[in-house]
């Protein structure tokens, strides 16, 4: 039994794996099974498979259930492991890629989930955008990275290579503990795909548990390998998905007042898009979402327990005490960002409070 499962999970992708699969087969072979699971595809992704890599094994789904759930439904097929990587069709892996993820793991029970180092495979000197070094999220609810805030995309110069603990890793490349994985409750497959993974790892935090970046591993993302980055479809889905978020795990005195400013917040963003950029359709989106979300939120039960202090452990060296000081309880930042983004000209991580 291989204690690392990596799990690609693909949707018409045959072109990514022909030219990222090689480098995760090469370089995890000594660590991990490789595992593609196929989210119905009607390209010749699987026949290709068959031809190329018949040793490998394959999960098809029978339909296409997204990022969320398709991850579910195969991982409830992969039981003979310790640790899952959800690693996306388009990232290219290095040489020992998965060493200092296991010894971290291995070593700090209390972390639940770990990231590397995400570099942008087209441009190998800067991060990417999905999860650059490792997640947080602003007091309402906007996501953002060491390394990338709003679309600042900062150059890699070795500023964030220390282990650093955050609310979220990426799902580009998101290595999680199976018992936990199954503990919190999976991806919620009803985000169908975006902010899933921020939601998992909020959970995780909320049960104690904790969440590390670890840059001495290193990867690389091409990014808008499914949706491009200026999508109706993909606005309306981080819309509706963020603030359905939101609803399920922000403490219950918090959350009126940030969902007060949400409307206001997000009928601002997308009057932008119609006034700035005259784009209807992702206003639309916009509009959409959120009432998407008035729709469904019901049908999802509110995390009303109070959050579980995490046990102590053994501290990783190096990392940033100051930045844990300036979270709240439940992991979110005590920041405005986009007043520190636009108002205070603050585009880069290290230049936040």
């Amino acid at each position: 039994m291989k204690r690392i499962a990596v799990v690609i999970l693909n949707w018409n992708g045959r072109k990514m794996l022909e030219e990222f699969l090689p480098s995760v087969v090469e370089y995890s072979r000594e660590e991990a099974e490789v595992i593609i699971a196929d989210n119905a595809s009607t390209d010749d992704s699987l026949a290709w498979l068959a031809t190329h890599y018949p040793h490998l094994r394959t999960i098809v789904l029978d339909q296409n259930y997204g990022f969320a759930d398709g991850y579910n439904k195969a991982l409830e097929q992969v039981t003979d492991t310790d640790y899952y990587v959800l690693l996306n069709s388009d990232v290219e892996v290095t040489h020992h890629w998965l060493t200092p993820l296991l010894e971290a793991m291995d070593t700090h029970k209390d972390i639940a989930a770990c990231q590397p180092k995400l570099l942008s495979y087209l441009n190998k000197d800067a991060f990417e955008y999905a999860g650059a070094c490792g997640g947080y999220m602003d007091k309402y609810g906007y996501p953002y990275c060491r390394g990338r805030v709003f679309d600042t995309v900062e150059d890699d110069n070795g500023q964030y290579d220390h282990a650093q603990e955050i609310l979220w890793a990426t799902g580009a490349c998101l290595m999680i503990r199976r018992e936990y994985y199954w503990k919190a409750g999976g991806l919620d497959g009803r985000f169908f795909a975006h902010n899933e993974e921020i939601d998992l790892c909020w959970r995780l935090h909320n049960m104690g548990k904790k969440i590390y970046c670890l840059p001495e591993s290193t990867v690389y993302h091409l990014g808008g390998g499914t949706l491009p980055k200026s999508n109706p479809r993909k606005t309306f889905l981080n819309f509706r998905n963020n603030l359905t978020m939101l609803w399920k795990n922000l403490p219950e005195p918090d959350l009126k007042s940030v969902m007060r400013m949400r409307l206001i917040l997000d009928y601002v963003a997308a009057f932008q898009f119609l006034l700035l950029k005259r784009s209807w359709k992702e206003c639309k989106a916009i509009i959409d979402g959120r009432r998407a979300f008035k729709q469904w939120r019901h049908e999802f039960p509110r995390n009303t327990q109070q959050r579980i202090k995490p046990q102590k452990g053994n501290r990783i060296e190096g990392q940033d005490d100051e930045q844990l000081a300036n979270l709240l309880p439940d992991g979110r930042t005590n920041l405005f960002l986009l007043k520190e983004y636009y108002w205070g000209n603050r585009k880069r991580f290290s230049d936040l409070p």
